[in-house]
């Protein structure tokens, strides 16, 4: 009988059979058991010799409104609840403000200290998280605050202190603010009264010097009349100095020495006087008395009715009684227009009385409670993934092995 080449009783097939594959990974159960172990027990290790984390949490709402009532009346600075909350959650979020709050508390990070960290390098590395929570309003809004820290450190402490003190910061912030604000609005309200003064003081300057040209105007004026009234009332009297030599040359002529009636008309002696013509029918005493009246006089003022009523006038022009009231006011501010409100308002800013230090602008509905365990290391399920993970390197290892026991016994011997 012929024999057969072991090969061709056992042909070669590509086909994998998942039965002799779980077989061959069943013989090897051994080394499969023992790399699961040493996987989980690398696991229960690296577990056991992990630092701890433990979490700690707080969560922030928005105040009542009429707890910002007072600031919001005095229509200055508006803040709404929603918006008090966004402000203490950029606060929380600020690295400026954790390294704040770790310099003014430096014995809370002193684990972290020893450790090797600067008090910049803590605030750098504290672990604070932030979850805000809109709801269908704004009065539903929240601010979910979440911090993780070394065992060692008082985490409970440190998210207390923060929140109070990234809340007082922000406080701050609004005091400020609110000063700003107010300050700018006096300074912009008193510039206000400060041009209206100026404008008034323009007025009253111009005001002044109009009534002063005015009367200085008419000053003028006057004594252009009084000037010509006088030249006009000179030039009467020189005409009836003629008048009065030429009817006592007629009467001279005439022989007529006292008043005579001869042919003239039934009238009082002034009627006659007024009658140039007959002015000779009064005599010669009588005109040679006039005449020598006229020739006396220093003035002729008091023949005009109108001169008296010129001195009184320049007399009352001496004195402006209305430009000397406008000189005389003592307080200007009580006489300039349109600044009552001005100074209304600058009386109710600077009569501002808001409590800052009461001013409440989040409320903490959840404060921070000490964790009852850690949050890291997960110790059941970095085992159980230890376990699992070594099972499955033990069984790639197994398979790997079956494969070369089997590619070494399908390889054909050189005898």
């Amino acid at each position: 009988m012929k024999n057969t080449h072991p090969l061709r009783q056992h042909p070669v097939s590509d086909e994998i059979d998942l039965f002799d594959l779980l077989q061959a990974i069943w013989k090897q159960k051994t080394w499969v058991a023992g790399c699961a172990l040493v996987a989980g027990l690398l696991g229960a290790i690296y577990a056991f010799m992990s630092p701890q984390v433990y979490q700690v949490s707080s969560v922030l709402r928005p105040v009542a409104i009429n707890e910002l009532d007072a600031l919001n009346r005095s229509d200055v600075y508006k803040l709404s609840p929603a918006d008090a909350l966004a402000k203490v959650a950029v606060q929380l979020d600020s690295y400026e403000t954790r390294l704040a709050f770790f310099r003014a508390n430096p014995t809370l990070l002193a684990a972290d200290e020893r450790s090797g960290y600067s008090q910049a390098q803590s605030a750098e590395a504290f672990n604070l998280m932030l979850f805000d929570s809109k709801g269908s309003d704004a009065g539903n809004a929240s601010l979910r605050v979440e911090m993780q820290y070394p065992k060692g450190v008082d985490g409970v402490a440190i998210l207390k202190g923060f929140i109070d003190y990234a809340i007082a910061r922000q406080r701050d912030q609004v005091g400020a603010d609110l000063t700003v604000i107010v300050n700018n609005r006096l300074a912009e309200l008193e510039g206000k009264i400060d041009n209206a003064r100026k404008d008034y003081a323009r007025e009253k300057a111009a005001k002044i010097a109009q009534l002063l040209e005015n009367d200085s105007i008419k000053r003028a004026q006057l004594q252009d009349e009084l000037d010509a009234l006088r030249l006009a009332l000179r030039v009467q009297r020189t005409q009836r100095l003629a008048q009065l030599s030429e009817a006592i040359a007629i009467a001279r002529s005439a022989g007529i020495k006292t008043p005579s009636a001869v042919g003239t008309p039934q009238a009082s002696p002034t009627q006659v006087t007024n009658q140039a013509s007959a002015l000779y029918l009064m005599g010669t005493q009588a005109l040679e008395a006039e005449r020598a009246a006229l020739q006396q006089r220093t003035g002729d003022d008091f023949t005009s009715e109108r001169v008296a009523e010129i001195g009184k006038e320049l007399h009352l022009l001496e004195a402006n009684r209305e430009v000397d009231a406008l000189k005389a006011r003592g307080d200007d501010d009580m006489f300039i227009q349109n600044v009552e409100w001005p100074r209304a308002e600058i009386a109710r800013l600077r009569g501002l009385n808001i409590d800052m230090n009461g001013l409440k602008l989040v409320t903490i509905d959840r404060p921070a409670q000490e964790p009852l365990s850690p949050i890291k290391p997960r110790k059941a399920l970095i085992i159980v993934v230890s376990l699992s993970a070594g099972l499955m390197l033990g069984m790639l290892l197994a398979l790997i092995r079956h494969l070369f026991q089997t590619r070494g016994e399908r390889t054909p011997s050189t005898h």
